[in-house]
């Protein structure tokens, strides 16, 4: 091929390029430009509805409630509506009447602390408030607030009736206790950059069934209570435990709402039973682990080991013990033998 040839079809090939290159560029420019979508303006006023189901007693947090535009043909005065309402004072407030997920918040369906029949409408049915001292130590340093759920553990000291020290031992015996109130407390205090001020309170009050009640009178005469602070996902592992162990009964049928309601009634009920407990010698192995025996004064078989011992020691020494009968010792070479408090001399033969 000669060098015209060449020539002409490299010339060829450049216009081509340059003439698909320019018919781009003028489809690109000619183009429809892309719709960009505008987002939505929300439609009349912002009213509070319910995240979730809220049934009767529940303690009103932030994750209760949410902000929803509502029709305005439809607004009622008792509805909460943004920038006409402090939503600060809800806080704390207790569900009177049941509200369903998405349904608005009324002012009448709500009961603010220091109203009459505030208590009593935070309890479930059936279950009664009672009140527990606690300190600094035995109320987590104050962080303890409604709606929170713990465990109440009592530690006292068993004397027994024998000798050495009493029996240490700690045992918590109800789980998952809501708590209503601290000290005369039923909403937490939040500091002026809004976060939750912490206070150590004297007294907590918690939601209880009527027998667990007696529990806890009794408890408080038998030693020291303190809190142990459950977290929140330890209801929805009692709640699997309590489906393993068959102490509760599914409901008949298919309707999920009913099981739903029932799954969150067991999860949210105090439990007596299954304690646990732990001694001073689970602690210390210079502490007992049993209580004190009662030291028993028979002879024979009956006595106990610290008796024997004394005995045997007193043989070995020639120390007679303290309160034993002694025989009188006969002259000659003799045998001291001990029978638990009494104590016998038996001659032997010999020179």
């Amino acid at each position: 091929m000669d060098a015209r040839k060449v020539i002409l079809l490299v010339g060829a090939l450049l216009v081509a390029a340059v003439t698909a290159f320019m018919a781009r560029s003028m489809f690109a420019d000619g183009s429809a430009p892309t719709a960009v979508a505008a987002e939505a303006e929300p439609q009349g006023p912002m009213v509070l509805v319910a995240t979730r189901a809220l049934p009767v007693g529940t303690i009103i947090n932030q994750d209760s409630f949410r902000f929803q535009p509502w029709p305005e043909e439809l607004i009622e005065g008792s509805y909460f509506i943004r920038d006409e309402s402090n939503i600060d004072e809800l806080l704390g407030t207790v569900v009177r009447t049941e509200i369903t997920a998405g349904q608005p918040i009324t002012q009448g369906s709500l009961v603010r602390p220091g109203d009459r029949g505030f208590l009593a409408a935070a309890l479930g049915p059936g279950m009664r408030a009672v009140t527990v001292p606690v300190s600094v130590q035995s109320g987590v340093a104050g962080f303890v607030f409604p709606g929170d759920r713990v465990d109440l553990v009592l530690t006292q000291e068993v004397e027994g009736g024998g000798d050495g020290p009493a029996l240490h031992a700690s045992e918590t015996i109800i789980r998952n206790l809501r708590i209503l109130a601290t000290d005369q407390r039923t909403e937490t205090e939040t500091t002026e950059d809004g976060d939750t001020r912490v206070q150590v309170s004297n007294t907590v009050t918690v939601e209880v069934t009527p027998r667990i009640a007696e529990k806890i009178a009794v408890a408080q005469t038998m030693g020291s209570l303190s809190l142990s602070l459950r977290s929140i996902a330890d209801n929805t592992a009692e709640l699997e435990r309590a489906i393993a162990a068959g102490e509760i009964e599914m409901p008949d049928g298919d309707d999920p709402d009913a099981e739903r309601r029932m799954l969150i009634e067991v999860a949210q009920r105090p439990v007596d039973t299954d304690t646990t407990y732990v001694t001073g010698g689970d602690v210390s192995r210079f502490q007992r682990r049993t209580v004190p025996a009662q030291s028993q004064d028979n002879d024979g078989p009956g006595s106990t080991a610290a008796q024997m011992a004394a005995a045997m020691l007193a043989a070995a020494t020639g120390n007679p013990i303290p309160g034993a009968q002694s025989s009188a010792r006969p002259e000659g070479p003799s045998v001291r033998v001990a029978r638990g408090n009494s104590v016998t001399h038996v001659p032997v033969g010999g020179n």
